[in-house]
C-alpha cells in the first residue's frame, strides 16, 4: 500500500507564497516520476509541474517562472514553491507518483487527497 499525504495549501492574496509537500510512504522500491497538478469545478485535471528521480523538470506555460517542483528522494517527498501567485491559480492542488511497491510490480500512479489553494484578489 501507498500513501501520498499532502500540506501546505491554504489561503494567500495576490502575489504571495505558499509551499506545497507531498511526503509518499508504505512499500516504495522506487519513485519514478512525481508531480502536482490540478483541478477547478467543472474542468479536468492538469500538470502543473512534474519531476523526474533524476530531477529533469516540466512546467506547464501558466506557471513558468513563479513555480518550482523539488525533490527530496531521501525523504520521498516532493515540494512545489509557488510565488507571484495569481486568483488564477486557485484551485484543488493533487500530488501524483509513480511508484514501483517491489522489485517485481509494475509501476502505477498513486495520487494524494488534494490541498485546497486559494487566492484572493
Amino acid at each position: 500500500q501507498v500513501q501520498l499525504v499532502e500540506s501546505g495549501g491554504g489561503l494567500v492574496q495576490a502575489g504571495g507564497s505558499l509551499r506545497l509537500s507531498c511526503a509518499a510512504s508504505g512499500s516504495l522500491f522506487s519513485i519514478n516520476a512525481m508531480g502536482w497538478y490540478r483541478q477547478t469545478p467543472g474542468k479536468q485535471r492538469e500538470l502543473v509541474a512534474a519531476i523526474t528521480s533524476s530531477g529533469n523538470t516540466n512546467y506547464a506555460d501558466s506557471v513558468k517562472g513563479r513555480f518550482t517542483i523539488s525533490r527530496d528522494n531521501a525523504k520521498n517527498t516532493v515540494y512545489l514553491q509557488m510565488n507571484s501567485l495569481k486568483p488564477e491559480d486557485t484551485a484543488v492542488y493533487y500530488c501524483n507518483a509513480a511508484v514501483k511497491a517491489t522489485r517485481f510490480s509494475p509501476e502505477y500512479d498513486y495520487w494524494g487527497q488534494g490541498t485546497q489553494v486559494t487566492v484572493s484578489s
